[in-house]
């Protein structure tokens, strides 16, 4: 089994920056994809970011494009979010994932297998 802790999650200004963190335990995950995905109250969750594992290659969703940046410390077994620039339809809460099925990255979260417990960050205006 794999473990996700997120935390960094909190209240922000628009235009400000937030990192947010996502631990890793469990099973070795040389192999997996890491996304980050969030849900806004009513709202369907949504891909945001990925990384692969082994290499380091990321994926973003249209809107983090530029604006954010997904990252992965092998040594400390976490992954990172840093948030860069936020507005205020950013606000939802913001889960990581672990995908051992995925090779490239998916935006599909059913594909996930493994997912943390969620951090709220609220961007105020």
């Amino acid at each position: 089994q794999v473990q996700l802790v997120e935390s960094g999650g909190g209240l922000v200004e628009a235009g400000g920056s937030l990192r947010l963190s996502c631990a890793i335990s469990g099973r070795t995950f040389s192999r997996y994809v890491m996304g980050w995905f969030r849900q806004a109250p009513g709202k369907e969750r949504e891909f945001v970011a990925a990384v692969r594992w082994s290499d380091a290659v990321t994926y973003y969703s249209d809107s983090a494009k530029g604006r954010f940046t997904i990252s992965r410390d092998s040594a400390k077994n976490t992954v990172y979010l840093q948030m860069n620039s936020p507005k205020t339809e950013d606000t939802a809460v913001y889960y990581c994932a672990a995908s051992v099925r995925v090779t490239l990255y998916s935006r599909n979260s059913a594909l996930y297998d493994y997912w943390g417990q969620g951090t709220q960050v609220t961007v105020s205006s």
